[in-house]
């Protein structure tokens, strides 16, 4: 998608340089990704104490291997 953006060009090039990136389109993506993931750990923080699980570390790692497709 096209979309035209007016952004501080500091800005821009400290996120280029910071995360790697080689292009500022690349850059403005791992940008985004990153505020997503940070975003969503944070909701996932905020249920913390809010949801009972009563599941055992070995209950969780056999549903695990349940899950985990078999070669």
């Amino acid at each position: 998608m096209r979309t035209t953006l007016t952004i501080d060009e500091n800005l821009l090039d400290e996120a280029k340089a910071l995360s790697g990136a080689k292009t500022k389109k690349e850059a403005i993506e791992k940008a985004l990704k990153e505020f997503i993931r940070r975003k969503k750990s944070m909701k996932l923080l905020d249920l913390e104490g809010k949801i009972e699980l009563s599941y055992t570390v070995e209950d969780l790692l056999g549903r695990r291997k349940k899950d985990v497709p078999r070669r």
